[in-house]
């Protein structure tokens, strides 16, 4: 499929600046995807997932989670309370108050809950 679209098409490498650019280089990632290794075809697909790549971060940026949103998830997704994360934060005020936004989260807190949770301290730093 990807050799008969490479012998029909004249494929042009160049900078996406608009987002029919966009949806065209990911229909020809979509084509290219099954191309064998070490082909011209894999060359063309490598430019052009790394200029799709670019435009969709620079025009689709995807935001940073809440930390607070992330630590309920994570709560939830675990079914655990207020009380059984309490050790993490120094105590059940602690928990309401950092839950709440009426406290920021600590440098040990933040170490506690990436450890004993497994969320990521990058998200955690986010607040």
């Amino acid at each position: 499929k990807a050799d008969m679209i490479m012998k029909n098409r004249n494929i042009q490498i160049k900078p996406i600046t608009n987002d029919k650019e966009f949806a065209e280089a990911n229909e020809m990632i979509e084509l290219l995807l099954e191309c064998p290794e070490g082909s011209e075809e894999e060359k063309i697909l490598e430019a052009i997932t790394i200029l799709a790549c670019e435009y969709e971060k620079k025009h689709y940026p995807i935001p940073k989670p809440d930390p607070i949103e992330a630590i309920k998830y994570k709560m939830a997704e675990l079914k655990l309370s207020q009380k059984d994360v309490a050790r993490y934060f120094g105590g059940e005020n602690r928990v309401s108050e950092v839950l709440n936004g009426k406290r920021k989260l600590s440098l040990k807190m933040i170490k506690e809950l990436h450890h004993n949770l497994g969320i990521s301290a990058n998200t955690l730093l986010a607040m």
